[in-house]
């Protein structure tokens, strides 16, 4: 048989002494993706030719019964010695009775993993708390994020209302700059330690948002390998060092009310006059009425639509006094309690205002939240169910029979809640006519 020309396409069906000429001559054959020619001194060794003409060494060879190919290198880029000793490097590997894939597959997991370790020891708690804001934000209400938002403020604002003239770093912003890892126990423990002197209430609820957000960390793959087994924030040394919260009495007895509804209505501004009453004789929470639209309104059947912070919505009676004073407000925007200079179109909760009033009145330490407590409280005067009274409040039924059985239409609950408001208002000295048109308010002191 006549010898091939050194011009010919190699034969594929026999070993070859690779060259460097061989692999030039080779082509793929007319109708295949691709082809191989063996090379004929490292077994398994093989040139791969694509259809587009793409040439590259592979090893082949078989690992129990399965034919195992891995792709060594662009023959542009590897020589023929450099190929023929990493295809006897694969079938020493082989040989041993591993798969070269699967070795590399576990290098490439390994540094996947050194890599995500690295990231994790250089992640700071300010780029995880971020993370943990952007991941909870559809689980969590505006508020609740907004309150986790106000945590880690920096501060440094300018501000007519805060002391010095600029606002004061959030709580937690202290500990944003500390890497991760750095978050430990005696961190924490020293922190609740500085914090606890200044604003005590303060510090025990970012210390609740802390645990929460490192138990979240503990369950991310990219933050868990920095953590400790335990959560770094649940010990005894940091609950100590915060204390515990005092059991607030603040609430206005009886006979404060003359003195108090006399003082809040000589308010200059009508808005936070109406706010603070529409807080007593309601019993709702300050952000709730505060969010309160006009669209929540409903004239026709007397209710009130309250955004509950445990329910999502409730809806309370539109007492005739409530209903007279919010009536009376000027229909600024959408919001009820409107404004046109701050921020988000609404008051702010009138905490100085408020003060200012109880002053005036010779009350001492009744905050905003002591209204609600107010109504609670007074309502006990008149003996009215507990129930009703917690469901105008919003709070969750105490008693499987109030969960499962107990059903209270808006009419029902609007004979109890007129009752306590008259009665309030009586106590209070407060007259006015409920028959007049809404708007139209006359209030007389008794």
């Amino acid at each position: 048989m006549a010898r091939p020309k050194k011009t010919d396409a190699p034969d594929l069906s026999e070993r070859v002494n690779l060259t460097a000429g061989a692999i030039e001559r080779l082509t793929c054959p007319t109708g295949k993706q691709q082809a191989f020619m063996r090379d004929s001194e490292a077994p398994g060794l093989r040139v791969r030719v694509t259809a587009a003409g793409a040439k590259s060494f592979v090893y082949e060879a078989k690992l129990n019964r399965q034919t195992i190919r891995r792709t060594i290198g662009d023959v542009k880029l590897w020589n023929i010695e450099q190929a023929r000793t990493e295809a006897r490097r694969l079938a020493v590997v082989l040989d041993g009775g591993q798969d070269p894939r699967e070795i590399e597959r576990q290098q490439q997991a390994a540094q996947a993993a050194d890599k995500a370790a690295a990231a994790a020891h250089a992640v700071t708690v300010g780029e995880a708390w971020a993370a943990y804001l952007e991941a909870r934000r559809l689980h969590w209400g505006e508020r609740h994020y907004s309150a986790h938002f106000l945590l880690v403020k920096p501060g440094g604002v300018a501000s007519n209302r805060a002391a010095g003239g600029v606002t004061a770093p959030g709580i937690l912003h202290p500990l944003l700059a500390l890497a991760l890892r750095d978050l430990t126990a005696p961190v924490i423990q020293t922190w609740a330690e500085r914090e606890t002197q200044t604003r005590p209430a303060a510090a025990r609820l970012a210390w609740r948002c802390l645990k929460a957000f490192l138990s979240w960390c503990a369950e991310q793959a990219e933050y868990a390998p920095v953590l400790p087994s335990t959560n770094p924030a649940k010990t005894k040394k940091a609950r100590e060092a915060l204390g515990r919260a005092g059991v607030k009495q603040d609430a206005l007895l009886k006979e404060q009310l003359p003195a108090w509804f006399d003082a809040v209505r000589q308010l200059q501004n009508p808005v936070i006059a109406a706010y603070l009453q529409a807080l007593l004789l309601t019993g709702a929470r300050a952000g709730e009425v505060l969010a309160l639209r006009w669209d929540d309104i409903n004239t026709k059947w007397r209710g009130l639509t309250i955004r509950d912070k445990v329910e999502g919505t409730r809806a309370i009676p539109l007492t005739p006094y409530v209903w007279h004073l919010l009536a009376a407000l000027p229909r600024r925007n959408e919001f009820v309690f409107a404004s046109t200079v701050a921020d988000g179109g609404r008051i702010v909760i009138p905490r100085n205002q408020h003060h200012d009033a109880c002053a005036v009145a010779g009350i001492d330490g009744l905050t905003i939240h002591g209204l609600r407590r107010s109504f609670k409280s007074l309502a006990e005067w008149l003996d009215i169910p507990a129930g009703v009274v917690a469901q105008i409040m919003g709070h969750k039924p105490s008693a499987t029979a109030e969960k499962h059985y107990t059903v209270r239409p808006l009419d029902l609950l609007r004979v109890h809640h007129e009752r306590i408001e008259a009665w309030i208002l009586e106590q209070a000295g407060v007259q006015f006519d409920s028959a007049s048109e809404p708007g139209k308010l006359r209030v007389v002191a008794g």
